[in-house]
């Protein structure tokens, strides 16, 4: 009985012992304490014995330091030329066309006589003042005569002035009478339309014929609120015909009321024309040429697109950081894109720009002159 307790006692003993064991879990470490530990020493060591990988190599990218100068900055418009000045003539009075001195295309001068009514009853009566008149200055002449013998009373030579006075009246009516069956040229100018023709009947207002004046002809366009501030009177501005002509002029007239539909502005451009060889009514293509600002000439191939969508161009700073700069589009020229907006010191990437972004470590090398050839007609090529 005695040995059965020992027994149960041991057994218990034993339970118990291998109960707590399992509950501190130490034993999946038995025996691997010891070779974890020389395990991760040896590991160790063959990491200190191997090299660090080595990192990425910079990327290669050519640069250029381009050179400054002062650029006019370009706006190009479409629009037509027209005549400076356009009259359309009429008559005053009814009456058939007695006179018709001048032909299209013929050239006149202010006060020239286009057409003439007839009216011969009104030239009778201007002749007929002229005699009054006559007659009263003669009566006024004697009547002071008398005056100054006494022989006449001061009222009859009151009276002979009177008369006098009403005489040049209706001799000055009569003209004027007779004036309005004249047309006549109101400026310097060119005959373009007569659309009656001698002895024909013409009704108080009718149209009798059409002048422009043509020296200069006005080159006019719209241009848009964004560039309205970069333009002034007095501006150099180069016009291209439709025929392939081209013509130098200069800004008269900018426009301060934009027009409702468009929010453009009209502007004019004179341009001389004394032999008038460019018509009024041709297309033409108008580049007014703004005031100087700094630029550089860069290949079409270096502008980009930033983080934000905005246009511009990658630069390599001081660090060798890739930088973003916007840009000013100043003019397109055969040779490149003449661009504003770039600081001084920029290192342009002209290659590889498309390959990098801003902040990235870069190797930059400098581009040779044959390369910015290259490029240069590359993009010239392009868009032609």
């Amino acid at each position: 009985m005695s040995k059965f307790r020992f027994h149960k006692l041991a057994a218990i003993v034993v339970l118990i012992g291998f109960a707590a064991w399992v509950a501190t879990g130490t034993f999946s470490s038995v025996g691997s304490a010891a070779g974890g530990d020389e395990q991760k020493a040896a590991e160790g060591s063959q990491k200190a014995e191997q090299p660090k990988a080595e990192e990425a190599p910079a990327r290669i990218v050519k640069v250029v330091k381009p050179p400054r100068d002062e650029h006019a900055r370009a706006i190009r418009i479409s629009g037509l030329t027209e005549a400076d000045k356009r009259a359309v003539l009429a008559t005053r009075v009814g009456g058939i066309i007695d006179k018709l001195p001048v032909k299209q295309g013929d050239r006149v001068k202010t006060g020239d006589l286009i057409l003439m009514l007839a009216a011969e009853e009104k030239i009778s009566a201007v002749d007929n003042a002229k005699a009054l008149l006559a007659q009263r200055q003669a009566e006024l002449s004697a009547a002071e005569r008398l005056a100054k013998s006494g022989n006449l009373p001061k009222l009859q030579l009151d009276t002979a002035r009177s008369n006098l006075a009403a005489a040049q009246s209706g001799l000055d009516a009569a003209a004027a009478e007779l004036d309005r069956n004249e047309v006549k040229a109101p400026f310097n100018g060119v005959v373009d339309r007569i659309p009656v023709e001698l002895g024909s009947a013409v009704m108080q207002g009718g149209e009798v014929a059409t002048i422009l004046a043509l020296d200069p002809v006005i080159a006019r366009g719209e241009v848009s609120e964004r560039d309205l501030g970069y333009l002034k009177i007095g501006d150099k501005a180069a016009v291209r015909l439709v025929s392939g002509r081209t013509a130098e002029g200069t800004v008269r007239y900018i426009s301060r009321d934009a027009s409702s539909a468009t929010r453009t502005f009209r502007v004019e451009v004179a341009i001389p024309n004394a032999d008038g060889s460019i018509p009024a009514g041709m297309t033409a293509e108008i580049t007014l040429s703004a005031e100087p600002t700094d630029a550089v000439v860069l290949p079409r191939s270096v502008v980009t697109l930033g983080d934000k969508g905005d246009l511009g161009i990658r630069a390599v700073d001081q660090n060798n950081k890739v930088v973003f700069y916007p840009i000013d589009l100043v003019d397109d020229t055969p040779k490149g894109l003449v661009l504003g907006g770039i600081p001084a010191d920029a290192r342009v990437i002209v290659a590889g720009q498309a390959l990098v972004a801003e902040g990235d470590v870069v190797q930059p090398v400098e581009a040779t002159a044959e390369e910015i050839k290259t490029l240069v007609g590359d993009a010239a090529a392009s868009t032609q």
